[in-house]
């Protein structure tokens, strides 16, 4: 089952409005089944949009158009789809007086232009919409159906949830689910890790493999169809044991697991405790940790010691390793985390210290060095890092290293 989706308005070729109705119909879509094989933004200009119609209705099964079907002279969905059915525009009478009443009950008499909005293309089906005015349409060509639906996203999922998913169902064959599963990769880039899995990806039928990256990790999403969620389950459990086989080492979690919650799974799974020190990431290891439900759990507290003067006061670096070495070191790295485990008393301190850029790298230490230091009870270790990217990248990437060095020495260790 193939699908094509149609966003209109001017308004989103413009940057104006961030088109969020696309994603999530793609992701709902995907979820019975459906193959979406192109989303199209056209303008309101009622001779591409017909032409688009057109097109698209040579390749999909199901055509879905969000946005233009508002009262005024550049809502032009309801022509569009005319023109490229070949159609004639007319009115319905049960639909007009839903809007007559509707106005007559909320703000008086209607505007004449809202009559527009119970016209259709001739045998559409109506799709009702309790939470606004513009309802929506549904006809057929030549096999094909094509679903028009308003532009507003709480209107348009509400109308697909309640009237366009049962058509679907009655129209099409949606027995068939798509199932996904995504592993979530760190320490390996994107195109060592295909490589890795090279005969796996080449002789891929079902499940397939995706591999792409996000900022400073990569994520491998597995797809497959299948009736229930069980012989889904089954078909993925396969190939994630052979993808586990080659490239487990660098595979920390799956679906919706990040590198904090992981560490705190853990830190919980044990009693253990963790205290941070910051500098360059100036507190974002701590609120990324934090931003976890139950982190009180395991997460004692945390420093953010900006300044040279805060390192000593505050975690106990001496003066004399700051002079030597600078702030952002090996051996400063290694002072603030054995520092921050011993003001806290916790089991495990990781620190950070580096130059998030885009002023104050030099020669020797360039923008994108930073140092992690992580204390336990095993002793102390220490991480040099050379990112790239802005500042809020740089930062990002190392409390992702960051977190990521204490799940692969808690990995070892527990």
């Amino acid at each position: 089952m193939n699908a094509e989706l149609i966003s209109v308005g001017t308004e989103l070729l413009l940057g104006q409005i961030v088109n969020t109705n696309a994603a999530w119909l793609a992701e709902r879509l995907a979820s019975f089944g459906v193959n979406v094989y192109r989303q199209i933004t056209v303008g309101d200009n009622l001779n591409r949009l017909a032409a688009t119609v057109s097109d698209s209705l040579k390749r999909a099964d199901i055509l879905i158009l969000t946005g233009g079907l508002g009262p005024t002279e550049d809502d032009l969905t309801r022509e569009g789809v005319a023109q490229a059915t070949e159609r004639p525009l007319e009115m319905d009478e049960e639909q007009k007086a839903r809007l007559l009443a509707r106005y007559q009950s909320r703000f008086g008499n209607m505007p004449e232009n809202n009559l527009k909005q119970a016209t259709k293309p001739r045998g559409s089906i109506i799709l009702p919409n309790p939470n606004g005015t513009a309802c929506g349409y549904a006809v057929e060509k030549d096999g094909s159906w094509i679903f028009m639906l308003p532009g507003p996203p709480w209107e348009m999922e509400y109308m697909f949830e309640h009237e366009v998913v049962p058509l679907l169902n009655k129209f099409f064959d949606l027995s068939e689910h798509l199932f996904h599963r995504n592993l979530r990769f760190f320490g390996i880039g994107e195109s060592a890790l295909e490589m890795e899995i090279l005969d796996l990806v080449k002789n891929q039928t079902d499940p397939t493999i995706a591999i792409y990256a996000a900022l400073g990790e990569m994520q491998m999403r597995l797809t497959t169809r299948a009736k229930t969620k069980e012989e889904a389950d089954r078909k993925l459990d396969g190939l994630h044991e052979k993808i586990k086989a080659i490239v487990g080492q660098f595979i920390y979690g799956t679906d919706e697991d990040t590198l904090f919650s992981v560490v705190a799974k853990q830190m919980q799974a044990k009693n253990l405790t963790l205290s941070l020190a910051e500098s360059c990431t100036g507190g974002l290891l701590a609120s990324s940790f934090t931003d976890l439900a139950g982190s009180s759990k395991f997460f004692k507290q945390g420093w953010v010691t900006y300044s040279n003067q805060s390192k000593i006061e505050q975690l106990g670096v001496k003066a004399e390793t700051l002079e030597e070495h600078g702030a952002v070191s090996q051996q400063t790295a290694i002072e603030m985390a054995l520092g921050a485990r011993a003001r806290s008393q916790s089991d495990y301190a990781l620190a950070v210290t580096g130059i998030a850029g885009p002023d104050g790298g030099t020669v020797e230490k360039p923008v994108g060095l930073v140092w992690l230091g992580l204390a336990g009870p095993e002793g102390v270790i220490s991480k040099e890092l050379n990112l790239r990217g802005r500042r809020d990248q740089i930062k990002l990437r190392s409390v992702k290293n960051a977190a990521y060095l204490l799940f692969d020495h808690l990995k070892e260790k527990i």
